[in-house]
């Protein structure tokens, strides 16, 4: 590691052990109501716009819009912001770009916005830093489109003010969970001989993978929601999986979990409908999923029961305030060969493939924030009993479950797809099995999992 690199990850590192819980927010008594308003607008690409980081075929045709989703809620202080886009990846300077442009049009500090990608392949990854190496070098390999990215951030931005004007009294929290039927399974499974295997992605054709054990998966859907008295104002629903059917066509769409929260949006007119990817970098729908177009359906139907019968399940309490908290993640670039400054360069530089290109701007991207000494933040939004957090960019589902293990008696929500420098955040078991997916889209080093579950059980203390 350069001199430069050591310094900024040791000032870092001092920096998330002195901050226990950051950005905390005192609980609120009666005489500051929480209020909610919510937002959506249209997040879709322009044909012709780079999907996946310009790893599958660009926009060719919008099958179903690409959306972004809110919620501001206030009276914990200053607001807190929680939003999912309809995205692949929303990567360094970009997502800063949408947490400060957000943060400035409702009136609270970046740090205060939970912004997420939902994940969908047919969809944009956006990364300020990589994209501007790409036009400085003048690669063949693009990931997207800065003019569109900084009206996309404007356009969400500007709907999350508009929004305030019909923000509406809280009284009451819901949470409600039901397991998923036939959707999430682990990449890694043991096959027939025994052997540790990583190959099941999204749509896996071969019977014997999928006749294969679900292997670690989170099975429950989670949706906690907001009301005014008995009415419904809104509903964050999550699970963990990789939201895709097939991809890579050039058809953009918000895929089967779109459909699903479409769905759902049809039957409860009067509750905002949102939806979040767990933590999946592991897990994806490959032993249900034979990549046919007919299995869209089939999947967004899971979702959906699974979404319902959550709603259906929704127990409520009265709520009086809330504790917004953010505890600073510092996670080691990749060292090990070929991630190197020196060979990132070589490779944006000399590598015929665009998309090789596209690897290396991203991983320099990652690299320079690490240098600039700034870590991520792992926020939550706390009711108590019920928790709201976020964590970064592919986190394995071991990280989701750990969270939901801080709080045995309680409900944490966990999203994924947070802040997606780091690319796959695996757990030390991955690296030792030699996880073949760790190859390319994976930016830190071994023994990040440590650093993981500390920062998840100082952020969900009581």
């Amino acid at each position: 590691m350069n001199p430069t690199r050591r310094d900024a990850l040791a000032a870092a590192l001092a920096v998330a052990a002195n901050s226990g819980g950051s950005y905390l927010q005192p609980a609120c008594g009666e005489e500051r109501k929480l209020t909610l308003a919510t937002f959506e607008t249209d997040v879709t690409i322009p044909l012709g716009h780079p999907c996946m980081g310009g790893g599958i075929a660009p926009a060719k045709e919008v099958l179903d819009p690409l959306l972004a989703h809110g919620f501001v809620l206030s009276g914990a202080g200053k607001p807190v912001v929680f939003v999912t886009l309809d995205w692949c990846e929303v990567r360094n300077g970009a997502y800063e770009m949408f947490r400060e442009a957000i943060a400035k049009a409702v009136g609270t500090e970046p740090v205060r916005v939970m912004l997420c990608a939902v994940h969908q392949h047919d969809a944009p990854v956006a990364d300020l830093e990589a994209q501007q190496l790409l036009e400085r070098y003048k690669a063949k390999g693009a990931i997207c489109d800065l003019a569109f990215l900084e009206k996309a951030v404007g356009r969400v931005a500007g709907a999350a003010k508009a929004c305030l004007k019909e923000a509406k009294p809280v009284t009451h929290l819901g949470t409600g969970e039901a397991k998923v039927e036939k959707v999430a399974s682990n990449r890694r499974y043991i096959d027939a001989d025994g052997k540790v295997r990583y190959d099941r992605m999204s749509a896996t054709r071969d019977p014997k993978i999928r006749d294969a054990d679900e292997g670690t998966v989170d099975p429950l859907l989670k949706t906690i929601s907001f009301w005014n008295g008995d009415t419904p104002l809104c509903a964050l629903s999550a699970y963990a999986t990789h939201p895709m059917s097939y991809y890579g066509r050039g058809g953009v769409t918000a895929d089967f979990v779109g459909i699903a929260r479409r769905k759902r949006q049809s039957e409860t007119k009067g509750a905002f409908q949102m939806y979040a990817s767990g933590c999946s970098g592991n897990v994806t729908a490959g032993k249900y999923n034979d990549g046919s177009t007919d299995n869209r359906g089939a999947l967004a139907a899971r979702i959906h029961a699974a979404m319902a019968a959550a709603w259906r399940a929704t127990k409520k309490v009265p709520v009086k305030g809330a504790n917004f908290r953010s505890v600073p993640l510092v996670l080691e670039p990749r060292s090990s060969e070929g991630f190197s400054e020196e060979a990132l360069l070589k490779k944006l530089k000399d590598d015929t493939k665009p998309f090789g290109q596209c690897l290396a701007a991203l991983g320099l991207s990652w690299n320079r924030r690490c240098d600039s000494g700034k870590p991520i933040d792992l926020p939550v939004l706390d009711f108590g009993g019920a928790a709201v957090t976020l964590l970064p960019a592919e986190s394995y589902v071991e990280y989701q479950l750990a969270a939901q293990e801080a709080r045995p008696n309680g409900f944490v929500l966990v999203a994924g797809y947070g802040e997606c420098g780091p690319g796959y955040i695996p757990i030390e078991r991955a690296w030792k099995e030699n996880d073949g997916n760790l190859a390319d889209w994976c930016w830190v080093n071994p023994g990040s999992e440590k650093r993981m579950r500390e920062a998840i059980s100082k952020a969900l203390e009581l």
